[in-house]
């Protein structure tokens, strides 16, 4: 954090926030703080700034300016009431705003900004590492090496926790090798209101998981649902211990024969199914879209 001192010109304060502000903000989110020693709303905002500004270092720089000390510019920005807040991005002003924030939406005002904040040569190089052990676990996973594909995830994973999407993969990769307990104990450790897409995959596959049941156990629902076509009871538990075994196509199949018969049957639960394999495999995923589209023309039927 910089703080831009009382000047003994007006000049040397100009040159300081050029320094701090204006160049700095060319590889970094820069937030401005204009406060004074009197104001108590700036008491409040200045402690939940630093704790935020230092939590996303070095994305985020925070300047402090005391109006009182720096009139000059207070001017030149027009401040009329305190704290006022600028956020600077490439040279210039992006956005702000006046008065005592939560802190809440604090976090999401800089998070929102941050988005545009270019990455340093480090950060690219590290983004580049970790794409290539990502893409190479996948190839071991699609090679059937699961511990391979585990061991790598899970040292990155482990080596950068505040990447979420990492923890993900690695759980992904677990339920594929079939180590659920292993997986969900991976997820319990991430935000429940975790809106991360991988997340949410991990979830829905780890739900569905949950349901696979052992060869004979399996056997004795393709018996009944044979035996019984209009059982949607059966039908939907087979549908569910088809998929927790990775059988998507079965799956499917069974709940749109369901959604055929009666769209509405319990409370629309062979749809929900649906959508939570969707979530598992990905939204873009080509099954996921083949998939999808087969639902449409079966629920607008």
């Amino acid at each position: 954090m910089a703080s831009i001192p009382n000047p003994a010109a007006e000049k040397a304060s100009i040159e300081a926030f050029r320094r701090d502000v204006i160049d700095a903000s060319k590889t970094a989110l820069v937030l401005v703080d204009f406060w004074a020693e009197w104001c108590g709303p700036c008491k409040t905002l200045g402690p939940a700034l630093e704790k935020l500004v230092a939590a996303r270092a070095p994305k985020v720089q925070l300047v402090k300016i005391d109006v009182d000390k720096n009139q000059a510019l207070a001017a030149q920005f027009r401040i009329q009431s305190i704290p006022t807040v600028y956020a600077f991005l490439d040279g210039r002003p992006v956005d702000g705003f006046q008065g005592a924030l939560p802190e809440t939406q604090l976090a999401q005002f800089i998070d929102r900004l941050l988005a545009g904040v270019p990455a340093s040569e480090d950060e690219a190089a590290l983004e580049e590492q970790i794409g290539q052990l990502i893409a190479a676990a996948d190839e071991a996973t699609a090679a059937g090496a699961h511990d391979d594909a585990i061991a790598m995830l899970g040292a990155v994973a482990n080596e950068i926790p505040e990447r979420h999407d990492l923890a993900a993969r690695l759980a992904l990769a677990m339920l594929a090798a079939g180590r659920r307990e292993e997986a969900a104990a991976v997820l319990a450790q991430l935000p429940a209101d975790s809106k991360d897409e991988l997340v949410i995959r991990a979830r829905a596959a780890l739900a569905l998981a949950a349901e696979a049941p052992a060869d004979h156990e399996l056997a004795d629902l393709i018996a009944q649902v044979n035996k019984a076509p209009d059982d949607h009871a059966a039908r939907f538990e087979l549908a569910g211990a088809l998929a927790g075994r990775g059988d998507r196509d079965a799956a499917a199949e069974h709940l749109l024969a369901i959604i055929k018969a009666d769209r509405t049957w319990n409370e629309s639960a062979a749809r929900e199914k649906l959508l939570t394999m969707f979530e598992a495999a990905g939204l873009a995923d080509p099954w996921s879209i083949k998939t999808r589209a087969a639902l449409r023309a079966v629920w607008f039927a």
